[in-house]
């Protein structure tokens, strides 16, 4: 086993992964959010008359620009956390000592290749 220790983390390579991370989440919950707001709107002017189609027309836009808008929103928010994020562990990495980890090796001991097959002459004659 290898004992290694991270002492610094490269602030934007971070920043990056965890904004594409956030960005994936905020996806999936912006569609869900989005899609309860336009049945929610569609129910709405489904029931009612001329107000209710209004209403039900502006709650799946809402729903429209939320699957657009939740998921820019996470991704800028988790772009800029985590580069809050590398900054401040790189700051008291120097002082607590970074995270230590033991590393193991999954490739087995190195074994020598097999030797090249020997061809032996045909036994049978070619008809």
């Amino acid at each position: 086993m290898a004992e290694m220790t991270i002492r610094r983390f490269s602030v934007i390579s971070v920043a990056k992964m965890y904004g594409l991370i956030t960005f994936i989440f905020g996806l999936i919950f912006g569609v869900l959010y989005g899609l309860f707001f336009i049945i929610f709107g569609a129910a709405m002017s489904a029931v009612g008359g001329n107000q209710a189609t209004m209403s039900g027309m502006s709650s799946a836009v809402f729903g429209i620009a939320m699957m657009i808008g939740i998921p820019l929103m996470y991704g800028a928010l988790g772009f800029i956390m985590g580069a809050i994020g590398a900054l401040v562990y790189n700051a008291l990495s120097s002082v607590v000592g970074g995270i230590k980890f033991d590393l193991v090796g999954v490739q087995s001991e190195y074994s020598a290749p097999p030797p090249p097959h020997q061809w032996e002459p045909q036994q049978y004659p070619a008809q």
